[in-house]
């Protein structure tokens, strides 16, 4: 498995969480697309890096 597939997973996987949290009412919109933006961020690092 390559970084990018890794890092695709690794940010599915966030990215569920976050959702999951905001659903539930742990966060609000504005903190659940900070980090959601934050994995994009790093998502795409990875992608340019590999």
């Amino acid at each position: 498995m390559s970084d990018t597939d890794e890092a695709v997973e690794e940010f599915l996987e966030n990215a569920d969480t976050a959702y999951g949290e905001y659903d539930q009412g742990y966060a609000d919109a504005d903190a659940t697309l900070r980090r959601l933006k934050q994995h994009i961020e790093d998502l795409r690092e990875t992608h340019e890096n590999d």
